[in-house]
């Protein structure tokens, strides 16, 4: 499939790039954030210049902070973008100054890891800046350019190779194979290898395996640490690190303070299960499968994100059980509404649990199934 997808936050982003602000564009590597800026430079009608974080002398020009020096490179720029910022050291105070001394200036910077552009940006812009994060193409983005057949044509691939977007435009098995390998082996950890100068990267490898064996369950960093032989607060950091890169997300249980429901625990799921799938080396199509119940969760929770954050919904996501194991795979609150949904990759009829039902009986109940996935995702 070789077709052009229009990112869901394009329009958005446009519309702020006249506002005297930095924004803000998060997410992992090669989810298509360069493109998107070169796309976003190309249809601004002001001025505009193009710096690159990884080139030494963009470092040059925003750390010489005179506003002196930044007025004579700057010419009458109104539209400043840097990719990789991330990679500028101190790069947040030389863009206050940027934004604080030139009235007419909006900044457009990307970089590959919330931890670093985030919080090295974030705290000297409170007020001053937008931020956004692009993920792999999610399905409510793919739908605009693809019927409802072709939709149906691509759903095992997603399934299986995920939504990054080289790999969608890729018709060779062999080919995303080796391009997500490639990604588990070079791409994912670089940034916390990097700014982190973690040692271990062979323990947080084993750390993503365990993980994706155990996606869609509840997880116990105590028994990861035993796994591992490393200690819990390392685990705990390296779990941190992942949701940083855009490698993991966390969902927490839910709970209205019922004694007996669940709160404590975790469940971890991937971005993109192509990754996942890598992870563990198994491309293996559903009937040859023995883990499609994960599989399937782990797409539709993370098209869900997708969707929530680019429609920019204000639903918290949970997960809800109790310590007798009556359980619901995905709760929302929406300003004090509840919506519970169950994943069945079978379409066999659910009973949901009677526990909930009577906890909270406003609460809207919903399965999900791969007759109605799209509904829930788009």
């Amino acid at each position: 499939m070789k077709t052009f997808v229009q990112r869901s936050l394009q329009s958005v982003i446009a519309s702020q790039l006249n506002s005297n602000k930095v924004i803000l564009l998060v997410g992992a590597r090669r989810v298509g954030k360069t493109v998107l800026m070169n796309q976003l430079a190309d249809s601004y009608e002001g001025s505009t210049l193009l710096l690159n974080g990884d080139d030494i002398s963009t470092a040059e020009l925003l750390n010489d902070r005179r506003v002196s020096s930044y007025k004579r490179w700057l010419g009458d720029t109104k539209l400043l973008l840097i990719d990789e910022a991330q990679v500028i050291p101190d790069v947040g105070r030389s863009l206050k100054l940027l934004i604080d001394s030139f009235p007419t200036l909006t900044i457009f910077a990307t970089g590959s890891s919330a931890f670093d552009l985030a919080n090295r940006a974030g705290e000297p812009l409170v007020g001053r800046q937008l931020t956004y994060t692009l993920y792999p193409l999610a399905q409510l983005e793919l739908s605009t350019t693809e019927t409802f057949l072709q939709t149906r044509d691509h759903f095992t691939d997603r399934l299986i190779f995920g939504s990054y977007p080289d790999v969608v435009q890729m018709d060779d098995i062999n080919d995303r194979i080796d391009y997500l390998k490639g990604m588990v082996s070079s791409y994912l950890l670089k940034d916390i290898l990097l700014f982190e100068q973690v040692r271990n990267a062979h323990k947080m490898l084993q750390l993503l395996q365990l993980i994706a064996y155990q996606t869609g369950s509840e997880v116990s960093t105590d028994e990861l640490s035993r796994q591992l032989q490393i200690d819990r607060n390392t685990v705990v950091r390296y779990l941190d690190l992942f949701t940083k890169v855009f490698i993991l997300f966390r969902l927490g249980g839910y709970s209205s303070n019922l004694r007996k429901e669940v709160t404590k625990s975790s469940k971890w799921y991937f971005f993109d299960n192509g990754i996942r799938n890598a992870l563990i080396n198994n491309f293996s199509l559903p009937a040859q499968r023995n883990d499609m119940g994960a599989l399937w969760e782990n797409y539709l929770v993370s098209e869900r994100l997708k969707r929530n954050g680019y429609l920019r919904s204000q639903a918290i996501p949970y997960f809800w059980r109790t310590y007798d194991q009556q359980e619901l795979d995905w709760v929302e609150e929406t300003n004090g509404q509840l919506s519970a949904f169950e994943m069945k990759w079978n379409t066999n009829r659910v009973r949901f649990p009677k526990a909930f039902q009577t906890a909270y009986p406003d609460a809207s109940l919903s399965v999900v199934n791969p007759d109605n996935y799209l509904d829930f995702i788009t």
